[in-house]
């Protein structure tokens, strides 16, 4: 049975590496945020697969870039009858036209979209956007005081931004937390363990074994939340 035995970072890109029955090396780059999975024979060992890796970067870097720029869904106008998805559940829009402040708010399994006439479909977008920023702002601290004492640790600062290739980061000089926005559109459970992911590093700067087993000490099913993470849709919205 083939186990995940290595977890690298390699010039900044996560990669998993599994050995297996296998006579040659196969490298994988996989949607939505180009996670990247590499197939080893048990004849290598860890640096081995690492040089490999490093050769192969010009190669997986461009299949990156094409996850990336690749359009997953047409363009959303952000009009009545378009679904979104906030924290896993698709939502239909209702965009309702009235004088007043612009704001979104959730209705049953409708997501209402509050604009004056003749809002630009640009506004509209940002509109979405601060308010899945929102959302995470919401519930972020809950999860890092409900982390914080487990891991002995404390979180000084985080921010929210969007990022291309990544879910989330960690500054270990700094401290410094950053959550992807996307993680509004996903599963509760995924935003947790990219929390718990971000401050075991304040432990462990690399993903290595000791990273592998704080995880699993802390978050037995780590891995399947990493999984329905990456298999989850990309952002369904090409923003401005």
């Amino acid at each position: 049975m083939s186990t995940v035995s290595a977890y690298l970072t390699i010039r900044g890109i996560d990669i998993d590496v599994v050995y297996k029955d296998i006579k040659n090396l196969h490298i994988g780059v996989y949607p939505p945020l180009g996670r990247v999975r590499v197939a080893a024979p048990h004849r290598l060992d860890d640096e081995q697969v690492r040089l490999a890796v490093i050769q192969r970067l010009p190669w997986i870097k461009e299949q990156r870039e094409q996850l990336r720029s690749a359009v997953r869904q047409s363009t959303r106008e952000m009009v009545t009858g378009e679904s979104h998805y906030v924290w896993g559940v698709r939502r239909r829009m209702k965009v309702v036209e009235r004088p007043g402040r612009a704001h979104l708010e959730l209705d049953g399994e409708r997501l209402l979209l509050y604009v004056p006439a003749g809002t630009t479909t640009e506004r509209r977008h940002q509109l979405l956007n601060r308010w899945y920023r929102e959302q995470l702002r919401h519930v972020i601290p809950s999860l890092i005081a409900k982390w914080e004492p487990i891991l002995d640790v404390s979180v000084p600062r985080w921010s929210i931004k969007r990022m291309k290739t990544k879910w989330g980061s960690c500054n270990r000089e700094t401290g410094h937390i950053w959550f992807n926005v996307e993680l509004a559109k996903k599963p509760p459970g995924c935003l947790e363990y990219i929390v718990l992911h971000e401050m075991a590093h304040y432990l462990e700067r690399r993903h290595d074994d000791r990273f592998t087993k704080l995880m699993e000490k802390f978050m037995p099913n780590w891995r399947s939340l990493r999984d329905q993470l990456n298999n989850a849709p990309l952002a369904e919205e090409q923003w401005p």
